[in-house]
């Protein structure tokens, strides 16, 4: 059985707590090492972003929603112990909890939340497919090299960050696809973090009506009680064929979702092999130092990329397309990762030098792969003394730009080069 501290990120040993640190908040799972998929959703959302922003409202029952004519959109968790639901009249809400706080909703500042919790989760993988403005499958396939750690172990702290950064807490579904990551993440709120496994998943989903299915609705499940299919584990006994005989092409997904299939991609930015940039030229260009002008202001765009995702990239690679549309694509791994434009335009340019013999091009392109953290991107280099000051000087025009607009200051470079 594999754990995991959720609150030190250590192995917990055996016990009730977690020998390093003495928590109780350990996640425990035969399959917790392999499992990548994850559904992550805000707790009572609204309500919670309210009660972070007014310290008056933290220990009472909090709607968001329309006065008395209106319907409640959230209730935080001590108004739900009153039966308080989403879509509840408030009248009725609050005849159920009349010491509720009515918040009227502001949908903005939602959304300003959401982008927040967006940007963490995008920190921690690409492919991040948002289900709503308070929820989203992440798949971590593939990760564990860039953050030295289990897709568990980078989702526990995603949660940590996210609660200690923005200020409210979510719950988190793990599995190995998104249906089940998403029940997943409704079993343990708030604040929770639960895992199904492929070994458990027949069994854990057995016993449930046939409503966790997405998809069936009062009408289906009448019909499939009508045929005596009350639950996930009456589907399970019949076959795939039988099932889609009877009721079509929703036969065999409700044969596929009761074992706990699900072959659905995360739809979200897949995990991207590279961050690239191009241009096609008015005219062919031949001269070198010509080509290497276009490609500055390309290497400024694939470092701006890499700093807003917060990664850096070991290998940079140029595109050259000639007149006939050959391709000639060549490549350079640094000796550490970068977010430089600097670095990754020296890097360009040497390849682009060697590649210039005279033949016009119609496209110049560059892109930057082969990601790692931030935090490991360009380290002290002795053997160049000058790479410190430069990285200074790209800083400060990141922070004038960011200020005052893109074209509000240029490096001299592409000033020099008509990039």
């Amino acid at each position: 059985m594999e754990a995991l501290c959720r609150d030190c990120l250590a192995a917990p040993g055996g016990g009730a707590a977690c020998v390093a640190c003495g928590s109780a908040r350990i996640l425990r799972h035969a399959e917790l090492g392999r499992l990548a998929i994850a559904h992550v959703d805000c707790d009572a959302f609204y309500a919670a972003v309210e009660k972070r922003d007014d310290p008056s409202l933290a220990h009472r029952p909090v709607l968001v929603g329309g006065r008395r004519r209106g319907v409640v959109l959230a209730a935080c968790y001590e108004a739900r112990r009153f039966g308080v639901r989403s879509a509840m009249p408030m009248f009725a809400a609050l005849r159920a909890c009349p010491g509720a706080a009515v918040v009227r909703p502001d949908m903005k500042k939602y959304a300003a939340v959401s982008r927040e919790v967006r940007a963490l989760m995008e920190g921690v993988t690409p492919a991040v497919e948002p289900l709503s403005i308070d929820e989203a499958v992440l798949d971590l396939a593939g990760t564990e090299r860039l953050h030295r750690a289990k897709p568990a172990a980078t989702l526990a702290r995603l949660q940590r960050r996210i609660e200690a950064e923005i200020g409210i807490t979510v719950s988190i579904g793990l599995s190995h696809n998104r249906f089940l990551a998403k029940i997943a993440s409704g079993e343990d709120k708030p604040r929770g973090f639960f895992a199904i496994g492929k070994g458990d998943a027949r069994g854990f989903l057995a016993a449930r009506p046939v409503t966790l299915i997405p998809g069936v609705g009062e009408a289906m499940q009448r019909r499939l009680a009508a045929d005596g299919i009350a639950t996930v584990g009456d589907l399970q006994a019949m076959q795939e064929a039988a099932l889609a005989l009877r009721y079509g092409a929703i036969g065999r997904r409700l044969a596929r979702l009761s074992r706990g299939e699900d072959r659905r991609p995360v739809a979200g930015r897949a995990m991207r092999k590279s961050l690239s940039a191009e241009t096609t030229f008015a005219r062919d260009i031949a001269a070198p130092d010509a080509l290497a002008g276009r490609l500055w202001p390309l290497a400024e765009k694939v470092a701006r990329r890499l700093k807003a995702e917060g990664i850096g990239a070991r290998t940079v690679t140029v595109k050259l397309k000639r007149a006939d549309f050959r391709t000639r694509t060549r490549r350079a791994t640094l000796p550490h990762a970068t977010q430089s434009a600097d670095a990754i335009w020296r890097a360009g340019a040497s390849l682009v030098a060697k590649e210039a013999d005279g033949t016009p091009f119609r496209l110049i392109g560059i892109g930057a792969s082969n990601y790692a953290p931030a935090a490991d991107a360009d380290p002290p280099d002795l053997a160049d003394p000058g790479s410190a000051a430069r990285r200074d000087v790209e800083r400060a025009i990141d922070s004038i730009r960011e200020r005052f607009g893109d074209d509000a200051i240029g490096h001299g470079r592409g000033r020099r080069q008509g990039a």
